[in-house]
């Protein structure tokens, strides 16, 4: 039950929170970015480098949409 309430949450904040979707939407980009890299056949030390810090973006970027679910969450009991 906790996980369909989790996902009705970012339902509404995909509809209603601007900064919520400009961060899924970075997130995707990120993440489309990452699977180009890695389906790379010649996958080169600096792709690596480059792998390693959008994985570190996306990883922000998560983080980022928990803390706006979490104030959203927050304001709701309040």
């Amino acid at each position: 039950m906790e996980r369909n309430a989790q996902e009705e949450i970012k339902a509404h904040l995909m509809q209603t929170n601007e900064s919520f979707r400009h961060l899924v939407q970075q997130h995707h980009d990120y993440e489309r970015q990452v699977v180009q890299l890695e389906a790379k056949p010649d996958f080169s030390p600096a792709d690596e480098i480059e792998e390693h810090r959008l994985k570190k973006l996306k990883l922000r970027i998560k983080d980022e949409m928990e803390a706006l679910i979490g104030h959203y969450k927050a304001e709701r009991v309040s």
